[in-house]
């Protein structure tokens, strides 16, 4: 999957207004200026402020051009794949805590792996390559707030020794992380979309 990928504050100001989200959303299938502006009820002047702004941020693609009665209509469409918004973006520049139990840190870990990875991904994708990756994914039920800790020391321990059988100083590089947070609480009637 492609990934379009955010990190200039300018871009995601340009993608964060209600109606900019919402043309994004519908322009997943590709659209005219005068379908939206029907849809919406805008007018097709302001509606195409705002798409100009999109298709300007790299947001928005033409898919094409057709001639309807004494003018051209353009076809856009929101890039395809993810949209991916470089986290420190948002928030700033995380701390640089080296703590590995500080919510901070794993912030801090989570946005860099977010911006490497979707940056390798959207380089992939324009050479026309798979970008390969691993991910493990689990979950763990701990008795007491201590096993915390001394889970996190035999998990290192554990990923010492493979690291160590398959590790080749000539090879190419892969950076592992291994994240834990509580589990988000799960409301009844809410989907994981």
């Amino acid at each position: 999957m492609a990934i379009t990928y955010v990190e200039s504050p300018d871009r995601v100001r340009i993608a964060l207004s209600p109606v900019r989200r919402d043309l994004l959303k519908r322009l997943r299938t590709p659209s005219s200026a005068s379908q939206l502006a029907t849809e919406l009820e805008l007018s097709r002047q302001r509606l195409n402020y705002h798409l100009k702004a999109l298709e300007k941020a790299g947001l928005v693609e033409l898919v094409e051009e057709r001639p309807r009665r004494g003018f051209v209509e353009r076809i856009l469409r929101t890039r395809p794949g993810a949209l991916v918004v470089d986290p420190t973006v948002v928030t700033g520049e995380f701390t640089k805590i080296h703590d590995q139990y500080a919510a901070e840190h794993l912030v801090g870990v989570a946005a860099t792996t977010v911006r490497d990875v979707a940056r390798m991904q959207a380089g992939a994708a324009r050479a026309d390559k798979r970008l390969l990756t691993f991910t493990l994914e689990t979950e763990v039920r701990f008795a007491q707030p201590g096993d915390v800790h001394d889970f996190t020391e035999e998990l290192a321990a554990a990923v010492r020794q493979v690291v160590e059988r398959y590790d080749c100083a000539d090879g190419r590089p892969y950076r592992m992380v291994a994240l834990g947070h509580p589990a988000p609480a799960v409301t009844q009637g809410e989907s994981d979309e």
